[in-house]
Parts: C-alpha cells; sequence; structure tokens
C-alpha cells in the first residue's frame, strides 16, 4: 500500500538503529513478543480455536501482535504469523499436534516430490498474511514501526524434508550429502517463495524485514555457506528495499551462526542477528559499523530477579560500547513461562541505561 496511506511514524528508534543513526535510547523488541507468556495471547488463541486459525485470521493476528504494545513501552511491532506458512501455501499439509510441534501430512522425499513443487503467489495462497499486515499497519497508527518476517530456505527446508521438528535433522542432511541437487532445486524454489514473500510484505506496509534461520547452526562451516547462506544472500539481493519511496532495512539471524558473522555482514543486509552465544561487543569488533547488530540476551535470564536482569541489560549495553546501531533483543524467542513483568523490567532498563549510553 502507498505509504502515504499511513499516519506519520511517532517512534522511528528501531528503524533509526538499523541505518546505524543517533537515537535518543537504544531500542528494543523481543522475539516472539506476541505469545504463549502472554494470557491475553492465550484467550485469543482459544477464540481462534487454534494456532493455524489464528495465523490466518487477519483480525486476530493484528489483536495478537498489539497485545504486548499494550503492556511494554517496545520500539517496534513484529506480524504475528509463522515461518511454515511458506511450506502450508506449498501444498504439503501443515499441522499442529497438542504438545508435539508442527508437522507435514506429505514430506518432501525425492527429487520428484521437489520438482512437482509450485511457487505460490503471496497474495492469494498467502493473502491473509498480507490481509494481517495492512491490518496491522492500520492499527498501529503510527506509533512503532512493522517488522515482516519469514524462515530461510534452509530452515524452511529442514521441515519440509524431515516433515515435523527434528533433533537429527536425518532425512535432511542425508538429502544434503546424498542428493545435493535435489536439496538445492528446493532451496532455491524457497529462496524465490521467499523473496517475493518479503517484499509482497514491504508493498503490504512492513518497514523492515527479517530473515530466520534457525536451524543453520546445526551445518558445517562448509555446508553452512553453501545450502544456507548463499541461499540468503539471494534474497537479500532480490529484496526491493527501495519501495514507494522509502527504505526496507534486512535483518538477518542465524541461530547457531557466531562464527559466521563476517560473512553474513558481507551480504549486504543492514543487520544481524545473534544468539547469547557471542559477546555482541567481540561481535561488533569483528563486523565494524558495516551492519547493525541485534540482540542478544539469553531468554533464561528472565527467570532472575528483576535485579539480575538490570544488571544483565546493563552489561550487554556495556560490552556493546558507545558506537551507533543496536537494537536490543533476546537473543532467540521468549519462554512460554517467563512472568511478564519480568518483560516490563528488561524494557524499562534497556531504555533506561540505553539512554545513559546515547
Amino acid at each position: 500500500m502507498p505509504e502515504s496511506v499511513f499516519p506519520p511514524l511517532q517512534n522511528d528508534r528501531f528503524l533509526r538503529a538499523l541505518r546505524r543513526q543517533p537515537v535518543d535510547t537504544t531500542p528494543v523488541w523481543i522475539m516472539r513478543q506476541a505469545g504463549r507468556y502472554l494470557p491475553e495471547y492465550r484467550a485469543t488463541r482459544q477464540r481462534a480455536g487454534s494456532f493455524l486459525d489464528l495465523c490466518k485470521n487477519p483480525e486476530l493476528a493484528c489483536e495478537v501482535t498489539l497485545q504486548p504494545l499494550e503492556r511494554f513501552e517496545l520500539d517496534a511491532a513484529i506480524l504475528f504469523s509463522d515461518i511454515l506458512t511458506i511450506p502450508d501455501a506449498m501444498g504439503l499439509g501443515l499441522y499442529f499436534a497438542e504438545g508435539e510441534g508442527p508437522g507435514f501430512e506429505r514430506p518432501l522425499r525425492d527429487l520428484a516430490a521437489i520438482q512437482a513443487l509450485g511457487i505460490p503467489d503471496p497474495e492469494q495462497e498467502l493473502g491473509y498474511v498480507m490481509d494481517a499486515v495492512r491490518t496491522i499497519r492500520r492499527e498501529l497508527a503510527g506509533r512503532v514501526p512493522l517488522i515482516g518476517f519469514a524462515g530461510s530456505p534452509w530452515t524452511l527446508a529442514t521441515y519440509m524434508v524431515e516433515g515435523s521438528s527434528s533433533k537429527e535433522f536425518a532425512q535432511v542432511k542425508g538429502m544434503l550429502y546424498g542428493q545435493p541437487a535435489a536439496l538445492h532445486l528446493l532451496l532455491e524454489k524457497l529462496a524465490q517463495t521467499v523473496t517475493l514473500y518479503l517484499n509482497a510484505q514491504i508493498a503490504a506496509g512492513a518497514q523492515a524485514v527479517m530473515v530466520f534461520d534457525t536451524w543453520g547452526g546445526t551445518l558445517t562451516p562448509e555446508a553452512y555457506r553453501e545450502f544456507s547462506l548463499a541461499y540468503m544472500q539471494r534474497i537479500v539481493a532480490g529484496i526491493r528495499q527501495e519501495q514507494q519511496g522509502r527504505y526496507t532495512p534486512v535483518i538477518l539471524f542465524t541461530k547457531g551462526g557466531g562464527q559466521w558473522l563476517e560473512a553474513m555482514a558481507d551480504t549486504g543486509c543492514d543487520a544481524l542477528g545473534l544468539d547469547w552465544t557471542v559477546n555482541i561487543g567481540t561481535a561488533r569488533e569483528r563486523v565494524g559499523t558495516r551492519v547493525a547488530l541485534q540482540g542478544n540476551m539469553d531468554p533464561s535470564v528472565l527467570y532472575a530477579s528483576p535485579e539480575a536482569i538490570r544488571a544483565e541489560v546493563r552489561r550487554i549495553l556495556g560490552d556493546f560500547g558507545q558506537s551507533t546501531g543496536h537494537i536490543f533483543n533476546l537473543g532467540h524467542g521468549i519462554h512460554q513461562h517467563i512472568n511478564p513483568e519480568h518483560v516490563r523490567v528488561l524494557v524499562d532498563a534497556v531504555h533506561e541505561f540505553g539512554q545513559q549510553r546515547s
């Protein structure tokens, strides 16, 4: 949608930090900030009937996207959706079993099945996501920016080939080493699909986009570059960041990817998400000012006392140092059983100590 139809942005800290520009205090948002740790989210999900029904209902997806913003002074909203909407739109039959996580009725186990995959139209098969983006941007009324997202091709492929979550990745790694041409074909189709999907989210109103490479850290260095990073680089190159007179930053996040930060920065992305296994000050020394950094508190810190949370926030901000380009976040998604009041402590501490640093 034309940017002119939306109200002016009231809080642009997040976007300024992504551009490595000065901010009045460090911006903060939280991966999975709309989720099961909030009682109001659990109530909305119950009304929806199921997690997938919630994802596919634009009005309810908007409702849960905005819920954490009503509680906390967050500096960005993130679209409520799921990375597996893409393989679902490709016809694999996504379902969620209670207590078991996602599964697919028709996992991909051979070249013929991969060859038969089509590329979904983001405004058709995934139109409910675009409707959610448009609805959320309207209802945000310029309060904070909206982040769109997708899973990385490698991460999506792990679920599509395994058929569910996995600890060993036996099927997909068997394909990687035994049928690399088949896996490359799948990854090519997914890179094309993710690029179209993110461009459609930007056109619908997303003001930044993030690629979640949840399982890249399970790969060898050689396999990571060939089967994960190369396809994320294609996505970065294919995203139309200049649309409707505005620039849309791209964030890449590989969980367990601390050893590859320099190579990730070379993709041309605007920011890197860090998990908690990397010191953020060391990461800044390694990549310089080429990219902003997002992260990276261990989510488990939120089980601790308010004093311990504040101390860890201060440490991370101190490790990053005085330069621009830091968005505070967790090193991965917030846990289900976290006390929401501890999230308030985190957000307020980031703004308090970040102001002292700016």
